[in-house]
């Protein structure tokens, strides 16, 4: 694999840890007990952090893509032990 695939595979596992990781930690204004602005919804979180979200998103992103690598090299999981259908029986892909 070309390292700039392997970086674009980093980003992909990147932005889905985003979303992986931003609802925990998450307190809301009643929960860190301040009072709420006007208007605001009461699921809102308390307080922004977006560089501890960063570090944690980076955290959760660099295993799981070393794992996916380690998977590439060594093969551990193919496309054939998840395959209920049988669709990659016979069939060569790799070229």
């Amino acid at each position: 694999m070309r390292w700039t695939s392997a970086l674009a595979i980093y980003f992909l596992f990147w932005a889905f840890s985003v979303f992986f990781v931003l609802p925990f930690g998450v307190k809301t204004s009643d929960e860190a007990g301040v009072e709420k602005i006007p208007g605001q919804a009461e699921s809102a979180p308390h307080e922004f952090k977006p560089g501890k979200i960063a570090l944690r998103v980076t955290i959760v992103a660099t295993i799981l893509w070393a794992l996916y690598m380690l998977n590439f090299t060594y093969g551990w999981v193919t496309p054939q032990m998840i395959d209920p259908l049988g669709a990659w029986n016979g069939v060569d892909y790799a070229g």
